[in-house]
């Protein structure tokens, strides 16, 4: 099979892609890292997926405007951590810009390990970085499971048309 070439322009408009996509719920995480200097770096993400289960693999969605993309990029390490409803304020603050992400203490360090982590997340996956691969506007941060905690889950956190929201059970 062969794969036709990408195209360089783009047929459907940007504002229209960007309303279509608010209609896919997508679960909130917050992915962090830390640089070469040990500073703790996260943000809030939605483009989140599981990308092989052999091997276990996930693709996180990194906008190359993002602050933490040259960390993220540049580092062998990084956790995702999945957020339930009582995580707002926390989902919110980390999509914020200009503001110290850390301030609150609400992260731990990973056993063993110096990275952020949530200790109350839903789940949380130590990924050891695989690839990055240039995809549009963003980078595909491709991570091998290297370590995955199980929280005590209970509502999830959603983004669903340009606003946090938790199905009901």
């Amino acid at each position: 099979m062969t794969i036709p070439a990408p195209h360089t322009e783009s047929l459907v408009d940007g504002q229209q892609f960007r309303d279509a996509m608010t209609l896919i719920a997508a679960p909130i995480t917050i992915i962090t890292t830390l640089d070469q200097d040990g500073r703790r770096w996260g943000f809030t993400a939605s483009s989140v997926t599981s990308g092989s289960m052999d091997p276990p693999l996930v693709l996180v969605g990194v906008a190359r405007t993002s602050s933490c993309h040259q960390a993220l990029l540049s580092s062998r390490e990084f956790v995702i951590n999945v957020l339930g409803d009582r995580h707002r304020d926390l989902a919110q603050k980390f999509a914020t810009h200009g503001v110290d992400r850390f301030a609150d203490g609400d992260f731990d360090e990973w056993p063993g390990s110096a990275l952020p982590c949530l200790p109350d997340a839903n789940a949380s996956f130590r990924c050891i970085t695989w690839d990055a691969v240039p995809i549009g506007d963003h980078d595909l941060l491709v991570g091998a499971l290297a370590e995955v905690r199980m929280g005590r889950p209970r509502d999830a956190l959603l983004w669903y048309q340009r606003g946090f929201h938790t199905p009901i059970r």
